[in-house]
């Protein structure tokens, strides 16, 4: 009987070893990465040259940035020279706060107080965005609730806001070191804007040595647990922003998933996608690492170039919502037996509009804040580029929808704005507003053929995620690639600081403007990400199914709805009527089962406990 009990609770020791090894893991690795020596140098070495030091980090932000010292601060307000300034009751101005020792500040406090004022301002505008770019979790929440049946309104809206934990759960214990902690472990660089994150410059890398690098980098080794080097004033700032790219890229799987995902295998793939599977990638286009570093190592124009996410976070969300809908299979009901779509409607149409304005509101944080500086004139650029999409995207999809089948449809309309948004998100600081406009309408039409065609190919998405995030990120980026006029950008990924195609201070230019080669990187860049998303998060939601014993719910609950057997309260309790699973008819289970391959091996729901 002792062997039986422990038979069947293999999953839960299974469990509690992943759980022990995500957080035993990124402890082990920055512990090696800050280890001291078993043994003390020999006396007569202390009189060799000293080593430079290696940079230290700046917990409450003293400094700006912790490569030099810009400011000494005093006890009363933190990052201003010291003095006696903050009452000093000898001054003619009798005792009024001032920020400098004397009655008139001398040029090198002058000079502090300006580099004090330029990262202060920068880490300011960056939190602000970042908390745009969390509120659109709220707009995520209700455009893909709205989009769902009623009877789904609770679990699918409690995905949205569980995602938000668990994602940032695994980001903050792995995600974050993979993805950034390597920023200064190749010639690259970190974010000069809040001073480089110098600490950050533990990078796996393979190959040889190229501008001062050590090889191609892989994935960072620094900054698990925001502890040790990460523990820095601007590091935090940073992982802020970050983490609110990464739960948009997890949300988006929730909206393909809906309907039918158990909420056990949501639970984990959340963590997986915010510890692994979205980190590895960015690192590779943001972090400094392989993607990034095709143009300087390799002359392939400036590397992957995405300014604000249509790949790192759109793309990677759609091939993540591709792989993942097509293995949890259809919802019961939505093709008939002929091969025909069976439409479900939405249940709450004026909520998908209402989050969509909000998607668009917080979009303005997710764009311009990728300046990540306040101090960057082109941020007002950003901001009208991607006004600009979305607007033409929205009247595009809703003249298409309106002439050629007859109604300006509600929920097309939302998402051909959604897809134009998500297409500028990539090349917004590069083009001109006019490129803007092109970009977008062609966007919001591309949403509708793309949602038309997969569900041709029988895949069912119920909000459109994979045309909106998917294949109008990919869309984007490739629009950097021709669209970029070259007036923005210089230095990027280490190339062409000084000039660029013979111009001093040419920035990323595309294709229309002269250099092919950019186009080329960026779909090296598209077919990347796909081909990791798809298979890895591929290959990874198998293995969760078979952990918790299947992503998709039995046909009976998927029948009853999702909101009681799953979540335990229903969504609209006073409007619409639920049944328990056992008391779908056979004959509807039998039917689903059929018509659905991956609903004909699982077993039935169990019944409710007593």
């Amino acid at each position: 009987m002792r062997i039986m009990r422990l038979s069947k609770n293999w999953r839960h020791w299974l469990y509690a070893v992943l759980a022990t090894t995500c957080l035993v893991v990124p402890a082990y690795l920055y512990a090696q990465s800050t280890a001291t020596p078993a043994t003390q140098p020999a006396a007569a070495e202390a009189a060799a040259p000293a080593a430079p030091t290696d940079p230290t980090p700046d917990p409450i932000g003293f400094n700006g940035g912790a490569t030099t010292p810009l400011l000494n601060p005093n006890s009363y307000l933190s990052g201003w020279v010291s003095g006696v300034a903050d009452k000093n009751l000898d001054a003619p101005s009798g005792g009024t706060w001032k920020a400098w020792a004397g009655d008139k500040p001398t040029v090198e406090e002058l000079g502090q107080h300006t580099a004090k004022l330029y990262y202060s301002m920068n880490m300011m505008w960056v939190l602000i965005a970042g908390f745009l770019v969390i509120f659109m979790q709220a707009g995520f929440a209700l455009v893909e609730t709205g989009l769902c049946r009623a009877k789904n309104a609770s679990h699918t809206m409690s995905m949205n806001f569980a995602v938000y934990a668990l994602g940032m759960f695994g980001f903050f214990v792995l995600g974050f070191g993979l993805m950034c902690g390597g920023y200064n472990g190749t010639a690259i660089g970190g974010p000069g804007q809040l001073g480089g994150l110098p600490t950050l410059n533990g990078m796996m890398t393979v190959g040889s040595s190229v501008a001062g690098d050590h090889g191609w980098g892989l994935f960072g080794t620094k900054g698990f647990f925001l502890t040790g080097d990460a523990y820095d004033g601007a590091v935090v700032v940073m992982f802020l922003f970050m983490m609110a790219f990464m739960d948009t890229t997890a949300t988006i799987v929730t909206g393909a998933c809906a309907e039918r995902w158990s909420y056990k295998s949501f639970f984990i793939y959340s963590i997986l996608i915010g510890a692994l599977i979205y980190p590895i990638f960015g690192c590779w286009v943001w972090g400094g690492g392989w993607l990034a570093q095709l143009g300087y190592r390799t002359g392939l124009a400036h590397g992957v170039v995405d300014y604000a996410g249509s790949c790192v976070v759109h793309l990677q969300g759609g091939a993540l919502a591709l792989i993942t809908a097509w293995l949890i299979g259809p919802r019961i009901g939505k093709y008939r037996k002929d091969g025909s779509v069976n439409p479900i409607l939405a249940h709450h149409i004026p909520m998908v509009q209402l989050g969509t304005f909000i998607l668009a509101f917080g979009w303005f944080g997710f764009n311009a804040g990728s300046s990540l500086a306040a101090s960057d004139g082109r941020i007002g650029m950003v901001a009208v580029n991607t006004m600009i999409a979305g607007m033409a995207a929205t009247l595009s999809g809703i003249l298409y929808m309106w002439i050629f089948h007859k109604k300006p449809d509600p929920s097309m309309m939302c998402n051909s704005m959604l897809a134009g948004l998500v297409a500028i998100t990539g090349p917004c600081a590069f083009v001109q507003p006019w490129a803007a406009f092109v970009i977008g309408g062609i966007a919001g039409v591309l949403v509708i053929w793309s949602v038309f065609f997969w569900d041709r190919m029988k895949i069912d998405d119920p909000v459109g995620a994979i045309s909106v995030h998917g294949v109008c990120g990919a869309f984007g980026v490739l629009c950097l690639g021709i669209f970029a006029d070259g007036t923005y950008g210089a230095g990027w990924n280490n190339v062409g600081w000084h000039d660029y195609l013979g111009t001093a201070g040419k920035g990323v230019t595309g294709l229309l403007y002269g250099d092919g080669k950019q186009f080329i990187a960026q779909a090296i860049g598209v077919a990347t990400c796909i081909t990791w998303n798809v298979v890895i998060g591929g290959i990874a939601f198998v293995i969760v199914g078979k952990l918790v014993g299947g992503n998709r719910v039995p046909a009976e609950v998927e029948i009853a709805g999702l909101d009681i057997p799953e979540m335990g309260a229903p969504g609209y309790p006073e409007f619409i009527p639920h049944i328990a699973p056992e008391q779908v008819p056979a004959e509807a289970v039998a039917d689903a089962r059929a018509s659905v391959p991956q609903l004909a091996a699982m077993p039935a729901a169990a019944a409710p406990a007593m």
